[in-house]
């Protein structure tokens, strides 16, 4: 079982600049067992990193209409039974369960701060200004910050498909976004800038391998990247290849419209 000094001293452990921000995706499952829990695992990455962000996205917020503009990789009218379940967002909505146990554990920290995105948002401690930068025009404004402040990004337990960071080096590359649209207490919101699908993300791994530190800690696989040459070598890589780390599910239309875009050229 690990403890919180096992947590603390294997995140020193790491090469990371302690007053750098980090952004952090993380499966508490995924090391075994954790004497507290969640509650221990934010603790000893807030013993070691003044300030980090996660994403606390809420899905169950989205609503489909039945009808809407052109190549934007969603099949209107699809999703009846989806919008009856739909919530209004609310800044005190729990994420959704497929995000993990620990970006709930950061959410309701009393230090923690929370951006009103109703589909994308992001709960932070000590980074007030990256969640103010967010708005429904520009949902990757927090990365923008980290980008800048030359942070990093942990992945705890997890791969690349939930590496959020890399949707900033596809819109520094130009790549299509995509509208969503969500159910807020104001009415239905049309939501810019939707990025395209994440499970493609692992085809990154080999150019990235020399930018990636990597340890075990418990059970899990620990990686940490510094996020500005990451994103710059992922932002190249697709002005080169434009259907770079796309997924190859032929049922995904966020995927498939991208492609369809090149076709089109």
């Amino acid at each position: 079982m690990l403890s919180f000094r096992d947590l603390t001293t294997g995140f020193r452990n790491l090469d990371i600049d302690p007053i750098k921000p980090i952004i952090v995706h993380a499966s508490l499952s995924s090391f075994g067992e954790i004497r507290g829990g969640s509650d221990t695992l934010l603790g000893g990455l807030l013993a070691n990193f003044q300030s980090l962000i996660m994403p606390t996205f809420t899905y169950k917020s989205m609503i489909t209409p039945e009808r809407g503009p052109e190549n934007n990789g969603i099949i209107y009218g699809s999703s009846y039974s989806q919008n009856r379940m739909a919530e209004f967002f609310t800044p005190d909505m729990p994420c959704d369960r497929m995000m993990g146990i620990l970006p709930e554990t950061i959410r309701i920290h009393p230090k923690a701060t929370r951006s009103s995105h109703p589909i994308l948002s992001f709960a932070a401690i000590n980074m007030d200004q990256a969640i103010a930068l967010q708005s429904i025009q520009e949902p990757l404004a927090p990365i923008r910050f980290l980008y800048e402040q030359e942070g990093y990004v942990l992945l705890l337990g997890v791969d690349h498909t939930v590496n959020t960071s890399i949707h900033f080096a596809e819109k520094l590359a130009g790549r299509k976004t995509f509208i969503r649209w969500a159910l807020t207490p104001n009415g239905i919101v049309e939501c810019a800038n939707f990025p395209s699908c994440s499970e493609g993300f692992n085809k990154t791994e080999n150019l990235l391998n020399d930018l990636t530190q990597s340890m075990r800690l418990g059970e899990a696989e620990i990686r940490c990247l510094a996020i500005k040459p990451m994103i710059e070598r992922l932002c190249n890589q697709i002005k080169i290849d434009p259907l770079a780390f796309l997924c190859d599910k032929e049922e995904c239309p966020r995927c498939e419209e991208i492609r369809r875009l090149y076709r089109r050229l």
